[in-house]
């Protein structure tokens, strides 16, 4: 045990934890400089009591925002850890393209405090099957794998499958946008015994448009779940999230 502890000490010498954001030396793994920190804009309530859009004030119990009351989202619910911006885009790019797979704890960590009670199943947003044979990886099934280590909640990372591929929404608008998921999610054969009436938790890295949550909570909810709330690591917020 003592050479153990022997190595993992020369280890911390040679690689010592680094901030997530910017590679600074930290005090310890998935923590934050002070200085990527105090640009991280943490979410929570008071927000919309139907999508969860962060609100400047409390506007009291069941308020919802303008959108919502004008048409009811499909989802129940987008909880994000965080708001996007320079350090959230950074983190979620090492993990996506850069590989660095430990940026999905990271990532799981901040999202376990809006772990909505009574969830039943953690479902990772799929990828298309030529997107996991070139990246090799689906980030949001890596951090739904954290998610479930630390929550105890079950993951099932075969429910819900892509099955046509979709070009980058960025830019197309909502009509667009809309178009380019239809149709682009589909239950696996087996899944409905699985999600019925359960309370299901999508997960995804970041959110922008709330198209593809949308698209993938009504084919969850047709195939029988109850309940469909997105919890992801980043929301974009204001106008860019219409672009």
């Amino acid at each position: 045990m003592a050479a153990l502890a022997s190595l993992a000490r020369l280890a911390d010498l040679a690689l010592p934890p680094r901030c997530p954001g910017c590679g600074e030396v930290t005090g310890a793994d998935h923590r934050f400089c002070a200085a990527c920190w105090g640009s991280l804009r943490f979410l929570g309530p008071p927000w919309c009591a139907s999508c969860q859009l962060p609100f400047a004030f409390d506007r009291g119990e069941g308020a919802q925002c303008a959108e919502c009351m004008t048409e009811p989202p499909p989802h129940d619910g987008v909880r994000a850890a965080v708001a996007y911006g320079d350090v959230a885009r950074d983190v979620a790019l090492k993990l996506k393209y850069s590989r660095r797979l430990a940026c999905a704890e990271t990532m799981a960590q901040a999202m376990a405090r809006l772990m909505p009670e009574g969830a039943d199943l953690l479902v990772p947003v799929p990828l298309h099957r030529w997107r996991i044979w070139s990246r090799g990886f689906n980030q949001a099934a890596l951090i739904a794998a954290a998610l479930s280590k630390t929550s105890g909640v079950p993951m099932d990372a075969a429910a819900l499958r892509r099955v046509k591929a979709t070009p980058v929404l960025r830019g197309l608008g909502a009509r667009g946008r809309a178009r380019a998921v239809a149709g682009a999610f589909a239950l696996a054969g087996d899944a409905k015994a699985r999600l019925a009436g359960r309370t299901v938790v999508l997960i995804d890295d970041v959110h922008t448009s709330g198209a593809t949550a949308a698209a993938c909570a009504r084919v969850l909810k047709r195939g029988g779940a109850d309940k469909v709330i997105l919890l992801c690591w980043a929301r974009v917020l204001g106008e860019e999230a219409l672009d």
